[in-house]
């Protein structure tokens, strides 16, 4: 895992280490050492430098004295006064101002040359990725110690480029103070449990609650995706009908409509978890069915999409609820959903926003978005990078539910579950097309994706 501090965290460590001089010779020397790669080398180069004047402009003019040195032609501006078009250069260091930033500027015009950023690309919000006035995109960062909130939440992971993590000496103070990590392929590779020689079906069991008359395909998407992710027996109910286009190798179980809460509690005995709320449906008599079995089911539970719905529409509030439970919960919300969990829509700090609801309601919460941040009732964090805008596509939240269910199911504690079922989401639907990607095939290339983790 790759560590996540805000500014404020990143003061703290800076202020505990021996010497500020120390940090940014190390810091420059990094930024230094990442132009000559961009640049393929020093001989016959030239670089534009924009300094501010706090520490980051120090790293920057630290990187230009060593850039320098190696006989590079080198202009350093100051950031106040920076020229409003830069000649031609083979690189522009961007130093102008760091993750205390406020306020806006008007970044040079600097044509088609490449620019490094140093910490985060001037103007973008470190906390948020949000950004005040004009930023100057980078080809890629160079950030310092531990990575930054806003170089993972966009726009500021569009503006930063590619990201590279410098070590300059704070490693222990990091760890320290860290609570967030960004989490990796080898992360989700010791989460994720591989099977026994004498494993056998009941070992990882997951009952599916979902779909409803006319919404029979969030049952079908989350069940099959709980398959391809290694759940060994999927039973699934559809209250009121079936689902005529489950998978074969999952079993289906009829509800009645109406009272059915019990006979789902009744049946959890031989299962490790629960998925709940995949296409439910929204009427008052699904609702507080839904609740019961969410309040009461001693099994670790996923809850999303219209369970989400049915835990917030109550007299009591969703928090009341979901803190009676026993056992250990997943909440699945995208932003609407938070909305109506929470009582107000995320604020731009998303881990803090993930932090709230998770303290709030004592589950873990995975907070959908382009960085899927996932929040424990404690405070950690865990953030995943792994998917891109081809989840924006019907049905893939309910496949989602279905990996995080099998995980649960397969005895994977609910915080590394959530972490790794998002890193698995996306890393399979990064291996479908980029265009007409649909929900179902996120789940057929889960297997390629578990056997590269192997």
């Amino acid at each position: 895992m790759l560590p996540i501090v805000t500014p404020e965290e990143m003061r703290v460590v800076d202020d505990a280490s021996d010497s500020v001089d120390m940090l940014i010779d190390r810091a420059g020397s990094a930024v230094a050492r990442a132009a000559i790669r961009m640049m393929g080398g020093t001989y016959g180069r030239t670089v534009h430098v924009i300094a501010g004047k706090g520490n980051n402009g120090a790293d920057g003019r630290v990187a230009a004295r060593l850039l320098a040195a190696r006989g590079v032609k080198v202009y350093v501006h100051d950031a106040a006064a920076c020229p409003p078009v830069l000649s031609a250069a083979h690189l522009v260091i961007d130093a102008a101002y760091g993750t205390g930033f406020r306020g806006t500027w008007a970044p040079p015009d600097v044509g088609d040359t490449p620019v490094l950023a140093v910490d985060v690309p001037s103007g973008v919000n470190a906390v948020s990725g949000e950004t005040a006035g004009d930023v100057l995109a980078a080809t890629r960062t160079v950030t310092f110690a531990a990575l930054k909130p806003g170089l993972l939440l966009p726009p500021g992971s569009e503006l930063a480029g590619e990201v590279e993590l410098a070590d300059i000496g704070l490693g222990d103070g990091v760890d320290q103070h860290c609570r967030a990590w960004l989490i990796e392929s080898s992360d989700v590779a010791a989460w994720v449990p591989v099977r026994t020689a004498t494993a056998h079906k009941w070992r990882a069991a997951l009952r599916v609650v979902a779909g409803s008359p006319g919404m029979t395909g969030a049952a079908c998407l989350a069940a099959g995706a709980a398959m391809r992710a290694g759940a060994g027996m999927v039973h699934l109910s559809s209250p009121g009908t079936m689902a005529p286009n489950a998978p074969v190798e999952v079993v289906q179980r009829p509800l009645l409509g109406g009272e059915w809460a019990t006979e789902v509690l009744e049946s959890l005995d031989r299962f490790h978890a629960l998925v709940l709320g995949p296409g439910l449906g929204r009427g008052d008599d699904h609702c507080s069915q839904v609740r019961r079995v969410a309040v009461e089911a001693p099994v670790p539970t996923v809850i999303d999409g219209d369970g989400l719905f049915a835990m917030a529409w109550n007299a009591q509030g969703a928090a009341a609820l979901l803190r009676t439970r026993t056992a250990p919960t997943v909440l699945t919300p995208h932003d609407g959903e938070y909305a109506l969990l929470y009582g107000s829509a995320p604020i731009a700090d998303r881990l803090m926003a993930a932090r709230r609801l998770a303290e709030q309601t004592r589950c873990v919460v995975l907070l959908k978005g382009p960085a899927t941040v996932v929040a424990d009732p404690d405070g950690d964090v865990l953030v995943s990078t792994a998917g891109d805008a081809r989840l924006a596509t019907a049905g893939t939240g309910d496949v989602l539910a279905g990996i995080i269910g099998a995980l649960l199911a397969a005895g994977v504690p609910a915080f590394e579950a959530a972490a790794a079922g998002a890193w698995l989401h996306g890393s399979a639907a990064a291996l479908a097309a980029e265009r007409g990607m649909v929900a179902g095939d996120i789940a057929d290339h889960l297997p390629l994706v578990l056997a590269a983790l192997a």
